[in-house]
């Protein structure tokens, strides 16, 4: 079972094509031999799959009611605490991963489909606001979950966000610094990058450059500043420079992001 879970944390990385080939041909085989994993896997494929590619077909009046109640019954329950978690929580299983990805395409899909109504104007706006911030609750509740995997799928999220909030960055900006895995926190940097025309990012990405020790991320990151040219990242860069210890790649590569930016 311990085993099984070390795989289930690789695989959306798998889907997405971020496994080094020794990674994938390791997962691949216990693939061949494990039928729950590949269970697993073919539900997070699902849910990364299909969020892409929701059509629009007509609505109806009925299902603008449902999905009315669905986002109260969400919020109401969102308010409620069990046992120091949130009530959705067992639906962060990694048995349930299935169903709980058919929650989120429910709920997208319905935002979809009010988003196409034939009702303009404010109540409109208003729905989307609610979709809004359903997505958003979605994403914070699943970065909790112990699963890699299952907080991974939680970033990826954030590429459905037309706008992220102060909760939404902090969280992004707390998985960066603090998630224990390494994949997690390279697809949080990829988010955080796509982010970078909020101030209060690139401010955290700069504060961050000091608290990394992976050199994977260290060197992504230097990347990252690279792309959104953020030269006050140089101060940061040549303190990480002062430490013992620093990856000669990583230091290299920092300096050579040094010399780009001045």
């Amino acid at each position: 079972m311990i085993k099984c879970e070390k795989y289930k944390e690789r695989l959306a990385d798998w889907h997405m094509g971020r496994l080094e080939s020794v990674d994938a041909a390791e997962l691949e085989q216990h693939l061949n031999a494990c039928a729950d994993c590949r269970e697993a896997l073919a539900a997070t494929g699902f849910v990364l799959d299909s969020i892409n590619d929701l059509r629009d077909p007509e609505p109806s009046v009925q299902l603008k009611a449902d999905f009315r109640a669905m986002l109260d019954d969400f919020k109401a329950a969102e308010k409620k605490k069990i046992s120091g978690g949130r009530i959705w929580s067992w639906l962060l299983q990694p048995h349930l991963s299935l169903a709980y990805g058919m929650v989120i395409l429910l709920c997208i899909g319905g935002a979809y489909l009010l988003g196409h109504s034939n009702n303009q104007g404010q109540e409109v706006q208003e729905l989307h606001a609610q979709v809004h911030e359903l997505k958003q609750a979605m994403m914070l509740t699943m970065l909790d979950n112990p699963l890699a995997s299952e907080r991974i799928k939680a970033v990826s999220y954030t590429n459905n966000i037309k706008y992220a909030d102060k909760r939404v960055i902090d969280a992004l900006l707390a998985t960066l610094n603090n998630d224990p895995n390494v994949n997690v926190r390279l697809s949080t940097l990829e988010s955080l990058a796509a982010l970078g025309n909020y101030p209060e990012v690139r401010t955290g990405l700069i504060k961050g450059i000091m608290t990394q020790v992976s050199p994977i991320i260290q060197l992504a990151i230097a990347d990252v500043m690279l792309k959104l040219q953020e030269k006050r990242s140089v101060g940061s860069f040549r303190e990480l420079l002062k430490q013992k210890g620093l990856d000669d790649e990583v230091r290299q590569k920092v300096k050579e992001t040094i010399t780009k930016l001045i």
